[in-house]
């Protein structure tokens, strides 16, 4: 039996239940079809079980894209505004975390029971564990699934990207893509935590566990977080950050005491008589410092160091360069950078510029944010982009 719809919503994350709830309200036919056996999983786990569901700051500058300016419209349209009022109307209590960053107060369950509420509102037909078989384009859309074959004029793409595979992400968005002829930006792994080298392994790993707050630069591109040391590297929100925009081979420098910034402070410090490890463990963990001076500098008192040492050890300090060696890869990625390339797509609709009808939004889309919400808020403004015209 085929069952025939104006919609088909491929994906059940932030962007697929955006998209259909908009197009179900305009009176469109909507089936959204998730393959695992619930919509959201991703959602669930999003800021720590809370969700951090938009930035208040978003814009195209938060974000990282082949055409930086794609985003543009898709964000004006649909703001964090527009959404933080869905929130209010469904009585979610929220509140801001840091730098715009907005959180529910109790479960990011609440995200997907507002979604879901406003799906049914627009009487949108959800199918779970419906794995696609194919798609074809007869004229028409046919996609066949383990739970029924549906016939549908527009065709949205919205399954996300290769990251958390555990949730069961897939390529399945970029293989649709290849299979219509769309060209893809080349996928790696963004917001994730870096790898050390093997040496750099040995010297670090006694770490673990330990955290401090730095500023990470590569380029022009600059980040004052925290940094969390790993088993196997680097975590933590800066390194995430800076993850997005570092490629292998490529040096990052890292500013571990970016508000005491040149050497006159540590100069200062000669005449107390103290050594550069009882200096540094007031600014630092006591295990960072202890463990830094052992690579960087001698622990004698500071009053015995030369001018010139003084400034050798704060270049160190402030323009601390590590070797870092790869990534942690999709398992622990928080998105998927490349994907659609924009220029396949209309700004405007997210559809095809070669196949009429075939839409694709959210993470499959070349468009990647910041950590922090940005990347929920472009889920929310690329679905409704796309929930407005199909």
């Amino acid at each position: 039996m085929t069952l025939q719809r104006d919609v088909v919503v491929l994906g059940g994350g932030a962007a697929g239940l955006m998209c259909a709830l908009v197009a179900g309200q305009r009176g469109r036919s909507v089936t959204l079809l998730e393959h695992n056996d619930r919509v959201g999983k991703k959602i669930a786990i999003s800021g720590g079980g809370r969700c951090n569901f938009t930035n208040l700051g978003a814009g195209p500058g938060n974000y990282l894209s082949g055409n930086p300016d794609f985003c543009r419209s898709a964000l004006a349209r649909f703001t964090p505004w527009d959404f933080l009022a869905l929130v209010e109307k469904h009585g979610i209590r929220y509140h801001e975390k840091k730098l715009g960053q907005q959180f529910c107060d109790t479960s990011s369950r609440e995200i997907i029971e507002l979604l879901l509420a406003e799906c049914a509102d627009g009487g949108v037909e959800i199918v779970t564990n419906a794995r696609v078989r194919s798609v074809q384009h007869p004229g028409r859309f046919t996609v066949e699934t383990t739970e029924g074959t549906y016939t549908c004029d527009s065709l949205v793409v919205a399954t996300g990207g290769l990251s958390f595979p555990k949730l069961g992400a897939t390529s399945f968005g970029h293989d649709i893509a290849r299979q219509f002829g769309l060209d893809l930006v080349v996928p790696r792994p963004g917001l994730v935590p870096l790898t050390w080298p093997s040496t750099e392994l040995t010297r670090w790993k006694s770490l673990a566990g330990l955290s401090l707050p730095v500023t990470a630069k590569i380029g022009a591109t600059t980040f004052h977080e925290s940094m969390l040391f790993t088993h196997r590297g680097l975590s933590g929100p800066v390194i995430l950050q800076i993850s997005s925009f570092w490629k292998p081979g490529q040096p990052i420098s890292f500013d571990l005491l970016p508000d005491h910034p040149g050497e006159r402070w540590l100069g200062e410090s000669r005449q107390s008589g103290e050594t550069i490890r009882q200096v540094l463990s007031r600014l630092w963990p006591q295990r960072f410092a202890e463990e830094w001076i052992q690579h960087y500098a001698a622990d004698k008192p500071l009053r015995h160091y030369r001018n010139q040492e003084i400034a050798a050890i704060t270049q160190s300090i402030h323009s601390w360069s590590p070797n870092v060696e790869g990534t942690e890869g999709y398992p622990k990625a928080e998105v998927t950078l490349g994907g659609v390339n924009t220029s396949e797509l209309s700004s405007k609709t997210m559809e095809s510029r070669k196949v009429a009808g075939l839409y694709f939004i959210g993470e499959v889309v070349d468009v990647t944010g910041w950590l922090g919400g940005y990347n929920f808020q472009w889920a929310w403004a690329s679905g409704n982009a796309a929930g407005q015209v199909v």
